[in-house]
């Protein structure tokens, strides 16, 4: 039996994180999560997730500060991020950063067949 694979949830909506855990759980996974972005940075680094999805539009440290910053991470820059954001071109936010591109982005509502494909797809190829 292949060993449970880690997600962290990066999200400053209650209500996404709890949805996104439960259904990431109930599909095997072990699920850390995280409100903000630096207590997102933070548990990247403690608790070295499979895989990361996040949130663009938070508070303080938006989700492209994040990303940035795993991204200049040398232990945190291959893990695979999946954005899940409202917004609806990721492009714009991206075309003036000297950073990869995340490896998934997803619109919400999100759509969980999707999310799933797209995170055991990242998973098999890492």
């Amino acid at each position: 039996m292949e060993p449970t694979r880690k997600i962290l949830v990066i999200d400053d909506e209650p209500d996404v994180v709890s949805y996104l855990s439960a259904f990431l759980e109930d599909e095997g996974f072990d699920v850390v999560s995280a409100n903000n972005g630096p207590d997102g940075l933070t548990l990247a680094r403690e608790e070295t997730p499979d895989l990361i999805t996040l949130d663009i539009t938070m508070p303080g440290m938006s989700g492209i500060e994040v990303l940035t910053t795993l991204r200049r991470d040398e232990n945190l820059n291959a893990l695979p991020v999946v954005i899940i954001t409202g917004v609806t071109s990721f492009d714009k936010l991206t075309d003036y950063r000297d950073v990869r591109p995340p490896e998934g982005f997803m619109q919400k509502p999100i759509d969980l067949a999707q999310l799933l494909s797209t995170i055991e797809t990242l998973l098999d190829s890492s």
